[in-house]
């Protein structure tokens, strides 16, 4: 009786080594070399989409996978820079510090106006957090005493191991850890018994309740979770700009995030990054063809694409709204199925 070698096991390793995890290692060495090859604006570039996808990746958690809409998410944002611009200035603390604690202060805030969806939704939870955005501007422009207004505050790079992160690259690879670990850290929050309870309340709260699911709790949790990544995010902006500024922190950005979050795909830990690369690098696109069209055409189309951009944000969500809800995440799996090796057919 002659033996037989199962090839199909024998190759398995090398069928996983050559998968998903050559593709992330490709991507993660590519953006620790990015620094070495790329322009000193792109590297800037790239830390302020780092920033944009921390901070739409919380809304994603609120709003794509617990259903609570805010239009209040670049108020938190706010929370976050004025909170390691005052802790630095007054208290004199450290960024490792000054970080995790603007993301506690934020999250704490956020909770606070996250009360109102314990008994509202919809449309009338939309008009509270839009408050919550108002009120908060409110303070950042006339509490003069603590945020000193409309001029507001400068604030000191970041200091590691005795050296000064004030530059692009050194501000980069601090960004770049940061996204990397909540990353990580929202994969596994979703994956485990609070990302189900989210779930289940945007799917109907009321049936989550009869299941079991402490709607108030996790109400709050998802809203304290979003805002913590908004604060993080905040305070992020706070050292990467060296300054902080009620005019960073406006309803726009607040339409920024929640356009990353419908063009990227709501519910979908890659959406949210696809969708805040997609709307960071939309402005460059933008810049780059008025340029182009100019020199061609002779025209200052400049002067007719910027004030635009509202008006661009809102017709990108109405159609990923109305011909792809899933947004680029559903787009990039279909391409992935499409030219895989190994789809038959």
């Amino acid at each position: 009786m002659a033996l037989t070698v199962d090839t199909t096991r024998a190759s398995a390793p090398a069928g996983l080594i050559s998968g998903p995890m050559v593709w992330n290692g490709l991507l993660i060495a590519a953006l620790l070399l990015l620094p070495l090859v790329a322009p000193r604006y792109w590297i800037y570039f790239a830390g302020l989409l780092g920033i944009n996808v921390i901070a739409t990746q919380g809304l994603n958690i609120m709003m794509g996978y617990t259903g609570l809409l805010s239009l209040g998410h670049a108020a938190f944002v706010g929370v976050g820079a004025y909170t390691v611009a005052l802790a630095q200035t007054y208290l004199g603390l450290p960024f490792w510090i000054t970080i995790p604690l603007a993301g506690v202060s934020a999250a704490v805030i956020g909770a606070a106006f996250g009360l109102p969806s314990l008994r509202i939704r919809g449309l009338y939870l939309v008009i509270a957090t839009l408050a919550a955005q108002f009120i908060l501007t409110f303070v950042f422009v006339h509490w003069q005493s603590v945020t000193n207004g409309d001029v507001g505050l400068p604030v000191r790079p970041a200091m590691v191991f005795g050296y000064a992160l004030n530059n692009e690259t050194r501000i980069y690879y601090l960004i770049l850890a940061v996204v990397v670990f909540l990353m990580i850290f929202a994969r596994n929050v979703i994956k485990s018994r609070v990302g189900r309870a989210f779930i289940a309340i945007r799917e109907r709260d009321l049936t989550a309740q009869v299941l079991g699911v402490e709607i108030v709790t996790f109400k709050l949790v998802a809203f304290a979770l979003g805002s913590f990544y908004a604060g993080v995010a905040g305070g992020l902006l706070a050292y990467f700009n060296q300054f902080v500024n009620p005019e960073q922190f406006g309803l726009l950005l607040s339409v920024f995030f929640l356009s990353a979050v419908i063009v990227g795909g709501m519910g979908s830990i890659l959406g949210a990054i696809l969708g805040a690369a997609f709307m960071t690098l939309l402005p460059e696109v933008l810049r780059e063809s008025s340029l182009l069209f100019g020199e061609v055409f002779q025209i200052d189309l400049g002067t007719v694409l910027t004030p635009l951009r509202e008006t661009i944000f809102g017709l990108l969500m109405v159609s990923f709204l109305i011909f792809e809800p899933r947004g680029l995440a559903q787009l990039w799996k279909r391409a992935k199925h499409k030219f895989s090796p190994g789809r038959s057919g």
